[in-house]
């Protein structure tokens, strides 16, 4: 089975050797290697061509974000099926012959995830480790818990190249949570496998405070969208729990962070969506956060006066 490994990169020279050579040093080799350049300004090209020459497809294009890395590499992809890797993220050395093995094996799977280990910007283990049978306890159709927790890291996953393809690939005009978006779109129509042990090392960017912000902001997006769309697919208490997780989950996040308008909104729609004690005591600890961002605030006005 031929496998497409997709690396979208934007000025990263440096970390992308070690991307590709992880993607090199597969025990699966039928893998053709995609990097898609969304317009770097550095010499990327250079150290590519100078290191890997024709193992690797680079493929240049006009800067237009990561979804349209992606997709420029889904359009163009010769493999049976597609796996994406972020260019500071790198794969270990069995990570596509265990997914091959179960794509092959079993037709009815379009998606598969692995586990990851998270290193810091040095490649030092973090000590988090991610299994993603923690949220899905079951192969097969698991939109129920995709919607409750659809966080994907990309460089995890392997999917076959027409559902890559059927589900028009990557949402080009988010900035963040393409990613949720696009798993989504496959769970809603696909069976998802899960390999329970950690088959990549990801690397956590980061990022500034208004980026994070707007991850947030964009993940209520995506899923108030999908959920609009499709929750009709979906049982009463799957669509609750959707909501309501979404709305905590970032609530928290934007009042941690100090966007205290927007928390308070989201908080206000997670009202009606309350049941148990500890989803009522989840909320109460986002307003005592919301409480004392405010108080900080009015005692620095105070001061400064």
């Amino acid at each position: 089975m031929l496998v497409s490994a997709i690396i979208p990169t934007y000025n990263r020279a440096t970390d992308i050797v070690v991307a590709i050579e992880s993607v090199l040093e597969q025990t699966h080799k039928d893998i053709e290697i995609l990097v898609c350049d969304d317009g770097s300004k550095d010499n990327t090209a250079e150290v590519i061509s100078t290191k890997f020459g024709e193992r690797v497809r680079y493929l240049a294009k006009p800067n237009g974000g990561v979804s349209s890395a992606r997709n420029w590499g889904i359009e163009r992809a010769k493999g049976d099926v597609i796996a994406f890797l972020d260019s500071d993220d790198e794969w270990l050395p069995e990570k596509i012959a265990a997914q091959v093995e179960i794509l092959e094996t079993r037709p009815e799977i379009d998606l598969v995830l692995c586990g990851f280990v998270e290193v810091d910007a040095q490649r030092n283990l973090t000590g988090i480790l991610v299994n993603r049978r923690n949220d899905y306890p079951h192969d097969g159709h698991i939109l129920p818990f995709v919607v409750r927790r659809p966080a994907l890291c990309p460089s995890t996953c392997m999917v076959r190249t027409s559902v890559a393809r059927a589900v028009g690939g990557f949402d080009q005009n988010l900035r963040t949570a393409e990613d949720l978006d696009f798993h989504l779109k496959v769970a809603r129509r696909s069976q998802i496998a899960v390999i329970e042990r950690p088959m990549i090392k990801y690397m956590r960017a980061e990022g500034s405070l208004g980026s994070e912000m707007r991850t947030y902001r964009d993940y209520v997006f995506v899923l108030e969208r999908f959920l609009t769309d499709y929750g009709h697919e979906l049982s009463k208490e799957d669509l609750r729990e959707a909501f309501l997780r979404t709305y905590i989950k970032n609530a928290r996040g934007l009042a941690y962070n100090g966007d205290v308008r927007t928390a308070a909104q989201l908080s206000l729609k997670s009202l009606p969506l309350l049941r148990t004690v500890s989803e009522i005591a989840e909320l109460a600890k986002i307003g005592a956060m919301m409480g004392r961002h405010l108080a900080q605030q009015a005692v620095k006005r105070v001061t400064n006066r």
